[in-house]
């Protein structure tokens, strides 16, 4: 089996997964949230009224001000959704795995041991340049 073939049969096995599952279902939950897609819909609009005003010569700071409250109060209610904060939680467990697997293969990439470059035990996130290293 080659390196592409095995890389296939890793994917298979995330989407096999209880966090991949959790994330998948937790999706199907938001989008079948009717109050929930309300809300990112008025979003959505929000965000293009910004943006249309920003782009206007005689643009107001006031109205920008104004659509930036706005938008923020509608994240907040977005976010204390009970269907999206299931799905971020289950998108941050999801997150972690894939951040775990793809560190265990660029440590290997890097000539570290496969069967010991893991820096799931020290809260590491792969990238040296952020925390200056010591725990690999």
């Amino acid at each position: 089996m080659d390196i592409i073939e095995l890389a296939r049969d890793l994917g298979k096995k995330i989407q096999d997964d209880e966090r991949f599952l959790a994330m998948h279902v937790a999706s199907q939950q938001c989008d079948a949230d009717e109050a929930l897609q309300n809300m990112i819909g008025e979003f959505n609009l929000k965000r293009m009224a910004i943006n249309n005003e920003a782009q206007k010569e005689d643009r107001s700071e006031d109205v920008l001000r104004k659509y930036n409250d706005e938008l923020r109060a509608i994240y907040a209610e977005i976010m204390q959704n009970p269907n999206m904060a299931a799905y971020n939680a289950a998108k941050n467990e999801l997150d972690a795995l894939v951040q775990r697997v793809t560190t265990i293969i660029t440590m290997s990439a890097d000539g570290e041991d496969p069967d010991s470059c893991d820096c799931d035990s020290c809260g590491c996130g792969g990238n040296c340049s952020s925390c200056g290293g010591g725990c690999h």
